[in-house]
């Protein structure tokens, strides 16, 4: 981790950050601990839903030279939005919902690059993963040129619980893969919308595939496979920007 990053350990000073309400991104964990005032703060921790992990200890004495007491937890560095809240707000105002839904996004800077994307493309939210997902660490603030400090994100529990609800509130859902013969540009992409990207190594997950209404794809000429998650996110984004700005 950076030296910049907003890290706080001890069992104590994590317990009292979680009852502030403070934006945690994750938890790390001492493999085995144990103990009656570790179990009170593991019971905070999964009663927030915050996320988690177990590791050595040797990665937690390199995260900080301090009294850890076998936790470290990362802050956010921005304040996550509530999904329902932002589709709420965005259909009172008048508009349709524009979102981004990110599945097994983990490099820093595609995740910042797309941000600074969406924020261009006047996406209203990116929804993330709890697990699984980029944390949001000073090079993703950096490589998205300031936009994850202005478009909202949405981290979720369980992205297929999260395309549900977004389906259920009339938003069509269009996933990005190069598995259909169906160009981006062919598809309509007017009205509430939520564009679906996947990892470039194991693309999006089945179970999330199979719940999108339509899937689309960008055509290549070249020898490679695939584009850059973000370069690919950021087309279809302006397709979807194109075609609002001609309905209007």
């Amino acid at each position: 981790m950076k030296k910049n990053e907003q890290l706080i350990f001890g069992i104590h000073a994590i317990g009292e950050a979680i009852t502030a309400g403070k934006e945690i991104n994750k938890v790390f964990i001492r493999k085995g601990l144990k103990g009656e005032l570790f179990l009170e703060l593991f019971t905070k921790i999964r009663e927030t839903g915050i996320p988690f992990q177990y590791v050595p200890i040797e990665k937690l004495n390199r995260l900080t030279k301090g009294n850890h007491q076998g936790v470290v937890a990362q802050l956010s560095l921005i304040e996550y939005k509530s999904l329902s809240e932002i589709i709420q707000r965005t259909f009172e105002e008048g508009r349709d919902p524009f979102l981004i839904v990110l599945d097994q996004i983990t490099d820093v800077r595609n995740f910042g690059a797309i941000a600074r994307s969406a924020e261009c493309a006047g996406a209203d939210a990116i929804v993330v993963p709890e697990k699984g997902s980029v944390a949001i660490t000073p090079d993703a603030i950096k490589t998205s040129a300031g936009a994850l400090n202005q478009v909202a994100v949405c981290r979720s529990k369980d992205l297929t619980e999260a395309l549900n609800y977004i389906k259920e509130c009339g938003i069509r859902t269009v996933a990005a893969t190069e598995k259909t013969s169906q160009y981006y540009f062919t598809e309509d992409l007017t009205g509430p919308i939520a564009l679906l990207m996947g990892s470039e190594e194991f693309g999006i997950s089945q179970p999330l595939i199979q719940m999108v209404d339509s899937q689309v794809k960008i055509p290549l000429q070249g020898t490679i496979g695939s584009l850059n998650v973000s370069v690919a996110c950021g087309i279809v984004l302006f397709e979807v920007l194109r075609q609002r700005m001609l309905q209007k």
